[in-house]
């Protein structure tokens, strides 16, 4: 049983949007920070924006402007909303949780333990 289930990838012309979704499980509440992730091939995974517990949220340079996150804690459901994407925006898309993170910087940057992950949504954009 994979306790985040990814959703809402797809193929996308340059300029375009998408949004994804991520299902947790019950256990993941709001004590756990979550985001988004992404990884390409032959790439290291990085991170795209975090939501700490307090709903503060740090975005990577790449994705200000352009994505948003949201939690809706009450469904258990994490999003990311992605306009005026880039062929560069080109990766498979990891949910994440960390438990008791101490802020969303910590895990955006790798230096926090990854609670879970799940398995990725591809998102492709072309030019």
């Amino acid at each position: 049983q994979v306790p985040l289930v990814e959703s809402g990838g797809g193929s996308v012309q340059a300029g375009g949007s998408l949004r994804l979704s991520c299902a947790a499980e019950g256990f993941i509440d709001s004590r756990y920070c979550m985001g988004w992730f992404r990884q390409g091939s032959g790439k290291e995974r990085e991170g795209v924006v975090v939501i700490d517990r307090s709903s503060y949220t740090t975005y990577a340079d790449s994705a200000k402007g352009r994505f948003t996150i949201s939690r809706d804690n009450a469904q258990n459901k994490l999003y990311l909303q992605m306009d005026d994407l880039k062929p560069e925006d080109t990766d498979m898309y990891y949910c994440a949780a960390a438990w008791m993170c101490r802020s969303s910087g910590v895990v955006l940057s790798g230096r926090a333990q990854i609670s879970y992950w799940g398995r990725g949504t591809q998102v492709t954009v072309s030019s």
